[in-house]
């Protein structure tokens, strides 16, 4: 298969596999998801959908939360770790939105990354499912995966989100990251992988990968 090839079998695979995609992250607007997404960072879509509902009943809109003192909201959201910085990062940012936004979440990329505690990866997965504008987050499970797929060199997520946008077309962009991250979870773990169970990685994935995989399971079975 030529490189074109390989990407139209990831994206029909995927459509197959999830053609309705649901989303990790529990919201109900864009500030719930934009602080959904902050509380992510290093922790699991599991533990921070069960700790945003009582953060969100005490605040689901920036002019509640900063009636909220930085240590109270840092103790709903202890469990997520990293609560100092993500405290900090959801009071700062929800004055800036009251201050210079009307407490409107912006739809730009940019000025998302300029809030506290916002990175790339946080401003584009909300301008993309809050806002349906065309952006390509690469979290853990995506650069894992270019990478498995030799679509991506892996060196950096910038690099990896770059060559993902010039190979897959715009117009699905939004909907291939989240259909990636499930894949990846479901069928191409970073641990506990079965190679046979990972349809895509077994049919374009790396050489190099492939073999690592296999000299592994001899060693195993051995």
């Amino acid at each position: 298969m030529n490189k074109q090839e390989k990407v139209s079998f990831v994206i029909n695979t995927l459509k197959e596999l999830y053609p309705t995609i649901p989303v990790p992250l529990d919201h109900k607007d864009p500030y719930t998801l934009l602080i959904a997404v902050l509380l992510s960072a290093q922790s699991t879509d599991k533990k921070v959908n069960q700790i945003t509902p009582i953060l969100f009943a005490k605040a689901d809109n920036p002019f509640d939360m900063v009636k909220l003192s930085v240590e109270e909201i840092r103790e709903i959201i202890k469990p997520v770790g990293l609560s100092p910085m993500k405290s900090k990062g959801i009071y700062g940012l929800s004055k800036i939105l009251i201050e210079e936004h009307h407490g409107i979440v912006p739809e730009s990329i940019e000025v998302l990354e300029t809030f506290p505690a916002v990175g790339h990866k946080t401003a584009s997965v909300v301008v993309a499912q809050a806002f349906g504008i065309p952006a390509f987050p690469v979290d853990t499970h995506i650069h894992r995966l270019m990478y498995r797929w030799n679509l991506s060199n892996g060196k950096n997520v910038k690099q990896t989100e770059k060559d993902a946008k010039r190979l897959f077309p715009k117009n699905l962009w939004n909907e291939l990251h989240l259909q990636i991250i499930w894949y990846g979870r479901e069928y191409s773990p970073a641990r506990g992988w079965d190679l046979e169970k990972d349809i895509i990685t077994n049919t374009i994935g790396r050489k190099s990968i492939i073999q690592e995989y296999h000299t592994k399971a001899k060693k195993r079975t051995r």
